[in-house]
């Protein structure tokens, strides 16, 4: 027996490598992840646009472009109600990402849809 366990429960996959380094990748944007991170929190789970552009110093086509990356990744899902568009975050892609970073001895806990 070695000195340490495992980090991970097993390695990736090729196809889980690429899947998984798309979500890191959309997720390397500081406005990316505080996007995110304001739409996972934001009462009721699901944030409007307009909720979200007075929070950042950017125009709203930079806004626009950051929330197309998160949902081109598959990180939130946007529905048009009107002349806004509504986003939630995709709890399916957060579990992925959990996955691999929860340490591989480590209890996961469910996330609820």
């Amino acid at each position: 027996m070695g000195c340490c366990s495992p980090l991970a429960r097993e390695p990736l996959s090729p196809e889980q490598s690429v899947e998984l380094s798309r979500l890191f990748k959309a997720l390397g944007d500081p406005v990316r992840l505080r996007l995110l991170s304001l739409i996972a929190s934001h009462n009721g789970g699901e944030a409007c646009v307009c909720d979200l552009s007075g929070v950042f110093d950017l125009t709203g086509p930079t806004i626009s472009h950051h929330l197309r990356v998160l949902r081109e990744a598959g990180l939130i899902t946007g529905q048009r109600r009107g002349t806004w568009i509504y986003y939630r975050v995709e709890p399916g892609a957060l579990q992925r990402l959990s996955d691999v970073l929860v340490p591989g001895d480590a209890e996961v806990p469910m996330v609820s849809a």
